[in-house]
């Protein structure tokens, strides 16, 4: 089975997906999914003390301007297991540039954890989870001298817009992905 691919794709909707997680909140740990196989694979540990600040991974069934799956930053007050399946909604996401290339940062919310499941806005979350967020995509790369900056924070709407984009470009491209 591969995770980007075999996932029945009815649970993924732009207001409503599973989501894959690659790295667990608090980890140095960076993983990719390895295309091919739909494993993880270590890409490095990071270069910088600092450490992820949400659980981290991607959305099957979609694929972004990078050439990889849609990014989501999980927002969760427990760290989750690499390779969980968590059904969220996104509530933003960031933009920003690695290393001159668009990269987005959906930002999502477990349906079954009580202390977030409340909130539907980037608005709602705290200021300091949020600039922490921010912190860490800006200086994460730094060590490995290649750049990074957020550029924006966009609300849910703009999220749903995006992954509804990242399916569809998905869709178009599943034959080449597959090769």
């Amino acid at each position: 089975m591969n995770i980007w691919h075999d996932i029945d794709k009815s649970r993924i909707t732009p207001e409503e997906f599973v989501a894959v997680v690659e790295i667990q909140k608090g980890s140095k740990q960076k993983y990719e999914m390895d295309k091919k196989t739909g494993l993880l694979m270590l890409d490095r540990i990071l270069y910088t003390s600092t450490h992820y600040p949400a659980n981290y991974g991607f959305i099957p069934h979609t694929l972004a301007e990078d050439g990889d799956p849609l990014d989501v930053l999980i927002v969760c007050s427990e760290s989750l297991l690499p390779m969980s399946l968590v059904k969220c909604y996104p509530i933003g996401v960031i933009t920003m540039k690695d290393n001159g290339s668009v990269d987005e940062k959906i930002i999502a919310i477990p349906l079954t954890d009580p202390t977030y499941n409340n909130y539907k806005s980037i608005h709602d979350l705290p200021m300091h989870v949020f600039d922490e967020m921010q912190h860490f995509f800006s200086v994460y790369k730094q060590l490995e001298n290649k750049v990074t900056a957020v550029d924006s924070a966009l609300d849910a709407d703009e999220a749903v817009r995006i992954i509804g984009k990242c399916i569809r470009c998905y869709q178009e491209n599943l034959f080449d992905l597959l090769k």
